[in-house]
């Protein structure tokens, strides 16, 4: 399967369907995954949210349904048209990259950023925007390696790139991932679904 690309050339949305998966080990590390992120959403209680990196939109779709459903939800990335079908038409959307999102400092309470650091040339960057544009929290969450990488392989698959899912170019181990968003953030919570870390924090005062 070819991974889905951008005008740009780079990948968004999911090369391997994890939300739609049939696979039980997959559907239950996925279970654990949507749990965690869906936790530190309710714990946020936003009244306004962002998602960088939506891709075909399902995380926003489970994040709606979940609830509580804020007075705004809008998400965005390099290409929108991959959105399904059945998502909301109350949630936005927006082209746009993690680089220079269309909007003003601390536009909305919660920022979410999930599998998207590890595609970033410049993850620091990527979430120095993500810090800007957050009034209250911000929730990433990345594959942890090499765990993530060893799955692959232990699934058959990506064995000639030892485990490594295309468009994948940073590669997280759980302190890394702490590290990284230290530089901008304050960590609220920690949680570690397997094969992910999934952080909250605040922003950094600017």
């Amino acid at each position: 399967m070819r991974p889905p690309v951008s005008a740009e050339g780079n990948i968004v949305g999911n090369v391997y369907d994890k939300y739609g998966t049939s696979n039980p080990i997959a559907r239950a590390l996925m279970r654990g995954f949507l749990g965690a992120v869906s936790e530190l959403y309710r714990s946020s209680a936003p009244r306004s949210v962002l998602e960088v990196g939506c891709g075909e939109g399902r995380l926003a779709h489970h994040l709606w349904q979940q609830g509580p459903r804020p007075d705004r939800f809008a998400i965005c990335d390099l290409e929108i048209d991959r959105v399904i079908a059945d998502l909301n038409p109350a949630i936005e959307t927006r082209r746009a990259s993690i680089y220079e999102l269309p909007f003003a400092d601390d536009s909305f309470e919660l920022v979410v950023c999930c599998e998207v650091l590890e595609h970033l040339d410049d993850p620091r960057a990527g979430l120095a925007e993500l810090a800007r544009v957050a009034q209250r929290r911000v929730l990433i969450s990345t594959p942890w390696d090499p765990v993530w990488r060893t799955l692959n392989m232990l699934r058959g698959r990506y064995l000639t790139r030892l485990g490594n899912t295309p468009g994948h170019v940073q590669h997280f181990t759980r302190g890394g991932l702490e590290r990284l968003a230290r530089t901008r953030l304050r960590l609220l919570e920690r949680r570690t679904p397997l094969p992910w870390t999934v952080l909250l924090g605040e922003p950094l005062a600017r």
